[in-house]
């Protein structure tokens, strides 16, 4: 093998091993694109979820599962529905591990 070659093979690994430590996606892996709406019927809510910041993502994160197959929607965190859900669930999540 030439010294260029080996100059190229030498390059190429110092490279795969610096890259290897940086993220692949600056925001993360958000299950949420965007904002997301400020509202939802509340008649058609079968189920809130709420992700909390974590190395994946780094915002809060409100998916509302809608009734009747008709998918999920993200809700922005920072609108007054998802305010109170976001409440209720801590509500829940609380009294759920009290000894009343």
């Amino acid at each position: 093998m030439s010294v260029k070659g080996m100059v190229i093979v030498l390059a190429v690994i110092l490279c795969a091993t610096s890259v290897q430590g940086f993220p692949m996606f600056k925001g993360g892996r958000c299950l949420c694109i965007g904002p997301g709406v400020k509202a939802v019927k509340v008649a058609d809510i079968e189920k809130a979820t709420i992700i909390y910041p974590s190395n994946n993502c780094n915002k809060i994160e409100v998916i509302i599962t809608l009734k009747a197959h008709k998918g999920q929607r993200c809700l922005n965190p920072k609108s007054k529905q998802a305010n109170i859900i976001i409440k209720k669930i801590k509500r829940m999540n609380f009294l759920k591990y009290q000894d009343v």
